[in-house]
């Protein structure tokens, strides 16, 4: 049975590094497509943007609704809602829903706002539900039942959208009638504010910069980000409209779009800022909202994608995009059989062994950070300086491990949770909300703790290619861990 029992946690732990490596390599991937497929995207951007000119001089404008799903986001509600109103586009071709979701001081606040905008001039209506059946997908399907337009925008309420946003965008639904989804890039607020926000912004430029433009320009399956982007409502509608069996409606509906035919189209050069989570609590809950929503979209759609006779390479990159999260249990078990994997292994495995899985283990931690680099270089001058804080961004996604593992498991096994909107403190935090305190950050500090004591014995056995990543997953755990708990109890929310 021990042999057994060996055996079984050698095998494991040998497998998941493998596995592991193959969603680094992807990384790889991704970077080649990015830059093979980046001249003939600008290209095309140009030529769109010269056969379309100014579209507000078109007859044929089309009609667009801007939709803002909110529920108690009292500090960031009125800075949305009066970005929204500034957004030029001509007078009787746009409007704007309000979807007031709030059970706070919020929804007074929005009355207050819309009332004063109104007088304006705007064209703006507050919808609003009494069940907030669906969370946010319920709330945009429900606002999309009164919407006037064929295109429809969608902000949440923690971005600030560009004055010239719809300017920028319309031209490509303009250009082809089988655009049904315009992405814009994300930008970032508050970028300086910390270690873990600066961290926060370099995963969320790798995410667009390279990942989202390497999957538009080479005709893989992009997802919507849930906001900054426009859709045709049309796309929507055959699509199977918003659907709520999933945490990432957003993904799950631009899958099944463009798998009946609708195109997706990325603009990189077109950024809507905005806030990055400060709390580290409500940064873990929203990549366990992230986590658990791709799994249960990969369940979805995958079998689909699997029977359909699209090419097989975009069938793999559709599996490494929507099961990206499984990264995290795979680096929760290796932390976890690290230590018995060494104290069980035989000679019989081979001498070099160890030194493999060490050079495997290094090609797959450089891979997402050469791909992060690339996303700097490619958008911004200053690039050098904002890769220093690269190293802050491998702990934070180490430390992430424990609670993106639950998430992805809790969507394996069907648990169903709850549609936990991210607390933001907008330009000034007046309204607090409470967080519960996070068992998770115990878990990781302890689990922190046993990768230091796995580093020792690593190095005492001479295993020096190996030992190393135990150190960053040990100061990943304590950093997550130590940082969880003292936000929770110095927190008033």
């Amino acid at each position: 049975m021990s042999i057994l029992l060996s055996n079984t946690i050698i095998s494991v732990y040998f497998l998941m590094a493998g596995m592991l490596a193959l969603y680094g390599l992807n990384c790889y991937v991704m970077i080649y497509l990015f830059h093979r497929g980046r001249v003939n995207a600008e290209k095309k951007t140009r030529s769109v943007e010269k056969l379309i000119g100014n579209p507000f001089i078109n007859r044929n404008l089309p009609f667009v609704t801007t939709q803002i799903p909110i529920y108690n986001e009292y500090n960031v509600a009125e800075r949305v809602i009066r970005a929204a109103c500034k957004i030029k586009y001509p007078k009787g071709y746009h409007e704007i829903q309000i979807l007031d979701d709030s059970t706070d001081e919020t929804s007074a606040l929005i009355d207050e706002v819309v009332s004063r905008l109104k007088k304006e001039g705007n064209d703006i209506t507050i919808i609003r539900r009494s069940e907030r059946t669906g969370y946010k997908a319920g709330a945009l399907a429900n606002g999309l039942n009164y919407a006037k337009g064929e295109l429809t925008a969608i902000f949440d309420a923690d971005f600030v959208p560009t004055e010239d946003y719809l300017q920028r965008i319309v031209p490509f639904f303009m250009a082809d009638d089988r655009t049904g989804l315009v992405q814009a890039r994300w930008g970032h607020l508050n970028r300086r504010k910390s270690l873990i926000t600066r961290a926060q912004s370099i995963g969320i430029d790798g995410h667009f910069a390279v990942e989202q433009a390497a999957r538009n320009w080479n005709d893989l399956f992009m997802n919507f980000n849930g906001t900054a982007g426009v859709w045709r409502k049309q796309a929507i509608i055959d699509g199977g409209g918003w659907q709520w069996d999933t945490l990432t409606e957003d993904m799950d509906l631009s899958y099944r779009a463009q798998f009946v035919g609708w195109h997706a189209i990325f603009l990189p050069d077109l950024v809507v800022q905005a806030e990055i989570p400060e709390d580290v609590n409500a940064f873990k809950s929203q990549q366990f909202r992230w986590a658990k929503g791709s799994i249960q979209t990969a369940k979805k759609l995958l079998p689909h994608i699997f029977r359909s006779k699209i090419p097989l390479f975009k069938k793999i990159e559709a599996v490494f995009h929507l099961t990206h999260y499984f990264v995290h249990p795979m680096m929760f078990t290796l932390a976890l059989l690290a230590l018995p994997t060494l104290l069980f292994f035989k000679t019989s495995f081979g001498p070099h062994v160890f030194t493999i899985i060490g050079i495997t283990l290094c090609i797959t931690m450089f891979a997402p950070s050469a791909l992060y680099i690339t996303s700097q270089k490619v958008s911004y001058s200053d690039w050098v300086r904002r890769i220093i804080f690269l190293p802050f961004l491998v702990v934070v996604g180490v430390g992430i491990a424990v609670s993106n593992t639950r998430a992805v498991f809790e969507a394996l096994i069907g648990t169903e949770s709850e549609f936990i909107r991210t607390p933001k403190k907008g330009d000034s935090e007046i309204k607090t909300y409470k967080i519960k305190l996070p068992w998770s950050g115990v878990v990781e500090v302890l689990l922190g703790l046993y990768c230091c004591l796995s580093f020792g014995y690593y190095l005492v056995a001479g295993k020096y290619l190996v030992g190393p990543f135990l150190a960053i997953y040990a100061s990943g755990f304590l950093f997550i861990g130590l940082l969880t708990l003292f936000h929770a109890s110095g927190s008033t929310r």
